[in-house]
């Protein structure tokens, strides 16, 4: 199984990304990956959570569902079902990492028992039990630097049954932002991609197509909470669910029975309450995608001794949103556009319903 940025034959001229707000599919005719056709399938909050351990796929009907009329949209209603696809899949279901060694055998079979050696080390997952790939970036004075792509073999295990039971077969796995940057010509200004979710945020440096920065941040779960103490940001004083143990558990109130008047206000109160949780995590993962960019911005003008001018935004926050959040955060000097340019689509392939951002992953996917 190829977990490349890039692959060294052809890939399936059909993809599909599937993350945690929906998937979307598109299909080429060629390697220049012009999109000739692409659909989207949304889906629930919860019914996918992203992460390097088995349980990605929570509700795996409503997945199997998504991924079969997104594919089944741009194949012409399922008439080639059985096709190969590239699959993308979040990047937080992955690790990337860049590794420098003093030499490294020119044969893939040997060179990938040293990668996955000195993965053993950096990796919170089992190495010698997950899928490992590699890709030299370069090899001059004395040092090879190659990116190296890891993922749990039960979490890959998932995504591609995902796609079989859709009636896809699948070939090439890739990372989102990795495919992503696939699409990208390969000139020798250096580019900042920022590839900006609702859970997640990665930001990429890339120059004449070699990977200078690959970082991720997970924005779900503890981190949000962990975000909203360390910036002083105001955090719930309740746990919901207790209280609202609690409520059910208070003897009545009148004769007969609870109070419903109380009881209505009650529920009123803790919708507030549960709504101003969400802006509260809103408003943190917003601060969490401003701080990656800053981060990124740093490391651009640190190693490359020059400013980065604009950013490229790929995935599901698309570069209106994500400009709104660098102008609140103070950086408005960075010009944000979108990686997928309307030049990259067919005339008349392009719908309101699948913004350019989502395209970035499959675009690269289909890109040789």
């Amino acid at each position: 199984m190829e977990i490349l940025p890039t692959s060294l034959g052809t890939r399936p001229r059909l993809a599909i990304e599937i993350r945690a707000e929906g998937v979307v599919a598109a299909r080429a005719e060629d390697a220049a990956a012009l999109l000739a056709a692409m659909a989207r399938g949304d889906l629930a909050e919860g019914v996918m959570m992203p992460g390097l351990k088995a349980g990605n796929i929570v509700d795996r009907a409503a997945v199997i569902a998504a991924v079969r009329k997104a594919l089944d949209g741009v194949v012409g209603r399922g008439a080639e079902r059985g096709r190969d696809v590239t699959v993308v899949v979040p990047d937080a279901a992955v690790r990337v990492l860049l590794l420098d060694f003093d030499q490294l055998p020119s044969k893939v079979a040997e060179a990938l028992p040293v990668v996955r050696f000195r993965l053993k080390k950096l990796l919170p997952f089992d190495a010698d039990d997950a899928a490992v790939s590699y890709q030299v970036m370069s090899n001059a004075k004395g040092m090879v630097r190659v990116v190296a792509v890891a993922m749990p073999k039960d979490v890959l295990n998932e995504y591609e049954d995902i796609v079989t039971a859709a009636g896809y077969l699948p070939g090439a796995v890739l990372p989102s932002t990795l495919a992503a940057l696939a699409g990208l010509d390969e000139a020798e200004a250096p580019v900042l991609v920022v590839n900006a979710g609702p859970g997640a945020v990665t930001t990429a440096i890339v120059r004449g197509g070699v990977l200078l920065l690959h970082r991720s941040v997970d924005m779900a779960g503890e981190s949000r909470v962990n975000e909203m103490a360390m910036t002083g940001l105001p955090l719930p004083l309740v746990d919901r669910e207790s209280s609202a143990q609690e409520w059910a558990q208070q003897e009545a109130q009148t004769p007969g029975g609870y109070d419903r008047f109380d009881a209505a206000t009650a529920m009123q109160t803790q919708v507030l309450e549960q709504a101003e949780i969400r802006e509260i995590a809103a408003i943190a993962a917003a601060h969490e995608v401003v701080q990656a960019v800053s981060v990124a911005a740093a490391y651009f003008e640190d190693s490359l001794q020059v400013e980065p001018e604009e950013v490229l935004a790929a995935g599901a926050m698309g570069a209106e949103a994500l400009a709104a959040m660098m102008q609140e955060g103070g950086l408005e000097s960075l010009k944000v556009h979108e990686l997928v340019d309307v030049g990259m689509l067919q005339a008349g392939a392009m719908t309101a319903s699948v913004p350019r951002g989502w395209l970035a992953g499959v675009r690269g996917a289909l890109k040789n």
